[in-house]
């Protein structure tokens, strides 16, 4: 039986989620809703029980390593991803995979999923993925409507037309986020259902629309991909071209226009996760309808959503608010107003700050590091190097670094020298040396890093040579 091919989209940097999501660890690498499972490995895991084929994932260059690992761990070790240079909305992300499909002779079903998205009941999911897959068999071009639950402002909706059998129904067409007064007649006509921004369609029936109502987009999309570079599990597509495509939804481009859609509805307790409160909503809440998460202590507070990751929260006769505590900021906020998250991200770059693109600890393709200190003309790292990793062979113009092992082996490259350096034991890197840090050992590497030097940016870094294909 034809499997079919799963797409994730996972593009995009939550920045409604801040501060816990940030621009370079964003909402769908996070565990938000599983003590364990990120927003991207549940995407995968709830498919369990279908003929699908191994996950094609399309995200920003920057997170790269961070989905590859992902996937890695959810038992994906040779999951492919595109690679795009920059957003350029779903229209062409869809129109990526589509073609990539079709130039390895293949020609299946395209299952195009975002990476984070909750749904609660996962048989239902399923089911109605099944019972959309005959549709997308026969050409239709398959959206699935949420059964919306309340008059919600902050979806797109879909009017359903005629029944297809017992499979779905025809869409009469698509409506933009209504007022609060149409949403209830909405809700109240029982004819409408959410967008959900999933679909179901064969790759070939796709590009045929995409050409037929926006061939600018394809005809870019193909250039991209024409000379697009291969590098280990990873498809980088032309930058500069991709970088005069449209900024076009699947919707605008392909879906409103069409006369081949379909909707199935989903009844499985769908959210996009795209605000705090909604968060607070799908989330298991105690008696007073709290949502806490880590060290939290509450008294006499209701209905809220506390998130403390690093310290202790405390909370006293609270009502309908957000706080989330990171290692470097924190967040509060009352749930009426928690689309203006974004503002405050607005804020952070107009003023310069970097809150809002990296936390303290930042991870890389060899561990992470956690910037515990800074000064003027100085910084310390905590720095954690996984089994068998390696950091790039580099040099810096402007700082010098002391090395001090805390548990496992470093191997070091200083100059011409290789040597190990134990635990307790340290050593110096001059400016403008060429060095490397691996980690030979079966445990992970911890040290810390002191920087010294006039200027202490991530942009200091020559690199000469880097197993991960970094620049």
């Amino acid at each position: 039986m034809e499997k079919t091919q799963l797409l994730i989209l996972a593009g995009g940097t939550g920045s409604r989620l801040w501060p816990l999501s940030r621009q370079l660890n964003p909402k769908q690498f996070l565990p938000l809703t599983d003590d364990k499972l990120t927003m991207l490995q549940q995407t995968v895991a709830r498919l369990q029980g279908l003929n699908v084929a191994d996950p094609l994932v399309i995200c920003n260059e920057q997170h790269r390593f961070m989905a590859a690992e992902q996937l890695r761990v959810a038992g994906y070790s040779d999951a492919h991803i595109i690679l795009e240079p920059v957003g350029r909305n779903t229209a062409p992300a869809i129109a990526l995979a589509a073609l990539q499909m079709l130039g390895k002779g293949e020609d299946g079903c395209m299952l195009v999923l975002a990476a984070d998205h909750v749904i609660q009941d996962e048989e239902a999911f399923r089911a109605s993925i099944r019972q959309a897959l005959p549709l997308a068999q026969e050409g239709k071009l398959v959206t699935f409507g949420i059964v919306p639950v309340k008059a919600e402002t902050g979806y797109g909706y879909i009017h359903k037309g005629m029944p297809l059998e017992d499979k779905g129904f025809t869409v009469q067409r698509f409506v933009e986020k209504p007022d609060g007064v149409t949403a209830q007649k909405y809700l109240d006509s029982g004819e409408y259902l959410w967008n959900s921004g999933m679909f179901l369609f064969r790759a070939s029936r796709y590009l045929e629309e995409l050409e037929r109502y926006r061939p600018d987009i394809l005809e870019v999309c193909r250039e991209a991909l024409s000379e697009a570079a291969e590098d280990m599990h990873f498809t980088r597509v032309v930058e500069d071209v991709f970088c005069k495509c449209a900024d076009e939804s699947v919707d605008y481009a392909v879906m409103e226009k069409t006369d081949s859609a379909a909707v199935v509805p989903l009844d499985a307790g769908w959210s996009d996760i795209g605000s705090w409160s909604a968060l607070w909503e799908v989330s298991e809440q105690d008696e007073f309808g709290n949502a806490l998460s880590g060290d939290v202590i509450n008294e006499g507070s209701s209905h809220c959503l506390v998130r403390a990751d690093h310290r202790l929260v405390a909370t006293v006769g609270i009502k309908d608010l957000i706080v989330v505590e990171t290692k470097d900021a924190v967040l509060v906020a009352h749930k009426d107003k928690v689309q203006d998250v974004k503002k405050v991200v607005n804020r952070i770059k107009d003023d310069g700050r970097h809150e809002h693109l990296s936390h303290r600890e930042v991870y890389r393709p060899w561990g992470v590091y956690d910037s515990i200190d800074t000064g003027e003309r100085y910084q310390v790292k905590r720095i954690t190097v996984k089994p068998g990793a390696k950091l790039s062979v580099q040099m810096h113009h402007h700082r010098a670094e002391h090395w001090v092992v805390v548990s496992g082996t470093a191997k070091v490259t200083n100059g011409e020298e290789s040597y190990l350096v134990a635990e307790n034991q340290s050593t110096y890197i001059p400016v403008g040396r060429v060095h490397a840090l691996e980690n030979p050992g079966v445990i992970d590497l911890e040290l810390i890093e002191v920087q010294s030097g006039s200027y202490l940016g991530e942009d200091d870094i020559v690199r000469f040579e880097d197993k991960y294909g970094r620049a």
